[in-house]
């Protein structure tokens, strides 16, 4: 049985087509932490590598300097927040289906992101989510980013689930089947619409590799 769904946001439910990429290459820039040339191939693969972590996190380890890395998530929240805007995430195929399927099904549903706060709720209300979730969780000083597994354990405290393996995780980055794990979810669900690829979902603790959202609330009744 299933009692909560942890459900990431961008590249899970939302389609980023680059967005979050690009907001970092921007926030980069607005700090002076790029080349003359524009981001190299390592550096994207970096940003890559890091997907579904906390953003502020990220930046620390990037730039090295806490008040560079401060700007740094500053900038990255506006050019993600000004991308929100003008329409350059949305939901993907079956997202919204998928939530109210499961609520349907009494199935709680938790979104975690490594968005702050404010780009999360504001994601969430241009989506017209808030009512659909139970919980919308992001990173603060007290709660972990991923891959540790705080935003699951915070979701399943401030929901009341009384077992962790009634959770299942699902989310399209190595980070997020990783949180999963060390939580000890039941389903720990990797899909394919998002950042990492198979060959990187299967590298990491897992139970499923699905094609998209869609699939999950098949997975979770059968």
């Amino acid at each position: 049985m299933t009692s909560l769904a942890v459900i990431d946001l961008a590249g899970t439910l939302v389609r980023d087509d680059g967005a979050v990429e690009a907001a970092f290459v921007d926030a980069l820039d607005a700090v002076g932490a790029l080349g003359e040339d524009g981001p190299d191939a390592t550096l994207v693969d970096v940003i890559r590598s890091t997907m579904g972590q906390s953003k502020i996190t990220v930046f620390r380890g990037m730039l090295k300097d806490e008040d560079v890395a401060q700007n740094a998530n500053r900038a990255f929240e506006i050019a993600y927040a000004e991308r929100v805007a003008r329409g350059d995430t949305q939901e993907l195929p079956a997202a919204s289906e998928t939530l109210r399927a499961l609520r349907a099904n009494g199935v709680k549903i938790a979104v975690t992101t490594g968005f702050s706060a404010e780009t999360r709720d504001l994601l969430l209300d241009t989506l017209a989510w808030t009512e659909v979730v139970d919980a919308a969780l992001s990173p603060t000083e007290q709660i972990r980013g991923r891959p540790a597994p705080d935003l699951v354990l915070a979701a399943v405290i401030k929901l009341g689930i009384d077992d962790v393996h009634e959770v299942a995780v699902v989310g399209d980055t190595v980070n997020d089947l990783l949180s999963g794990y060390r939580a000890g979810a039941g389903v720990v669900a990797g899909v394919l619409s998002g950042a990492h690829d198979r060959a990187a979902l299967e590298s990491a603790p897992h139970t499923h590799i699905l094609e998209s959202v869609a699939e999950v609330p098949a997975v979770l009744a059968g």
